[in-house]
Parts: structure tokens; C-alpha cells; sequence
């Protein structure tokens, strides 16, 4: 058996929804933890991409930028209203 064919997309998918969702558990940082997840979410894209829910995939490369967007720009938000309040970041 070749030890390359466990390296199929399916398995690097798993990895990467893993790795993000651990990132997102570890990190404390806001900004790092949004990093993780669009780890998270190119990982989910990948394992639809390989069960080939192709549409569902294609909607969800879509529309997982503009949340991760969405997301970035609370998190500003959040940072900016902290700082004027004089409250320390996490």
C-alpha cells in the first residue's frame, strides 16, 4: 500500500476543518481566531468539493468571504470601541 494514498482531498479537508477548529479553540487573539476560521471554512469547502455537493460548494466559496468580511469588520468595531473606553484588548 502507498502511504501517498491517504492524501486524497477528503483527508486534507478533514485536516484542515480540524487544524482551524483547534486554532479557533487556542488562540486568544480576535483577529487570529478569524484567521482560523476561514481555515475552518476552506476546509468545509474542500470535503463538499469531494462528496460532490458542487453547488452547495459553490455557494458556500460564495458567501464564506463575505461573512469572514463581515465578521473582520465587527471585530474592528469591537477593538475601536474597546480602545475609546480604555478597556485592554484580549
Amino acid at each position: 500500500m502507498n502511504p501517498l494514498d491517504l492524501l486524497n482531498i477528503t483527508n486534507v479537508g478533514v485536516f484542515v476543518i480540524f487544524t482551524g477548529a483547534a486554532g479557533i479553540i487556542l488562540l486568544s487573539r480576535p483577529l487570529d481566531k478569524i484567521i482560523m476560521f476561514s481555515l475552518l471554512q476552506g476546509g468545509f469547502v474542500m470535503v463538499l468539493a469531494a462528496a460532490r455537493y458542487l453547488d452547495v460548494a459553490m455557494a458556500a466559496a460564495l458567501f464564506d468571504p463575505i461573512s469572514t468580511i463581515i465578521l473582520l469588520m465587527a471585530v474592528m468595531r469591537i477593538n475601536d470601541i474597546r480602545t475609546s473606553r480604555g478597556e485592554e484588548l484580549a
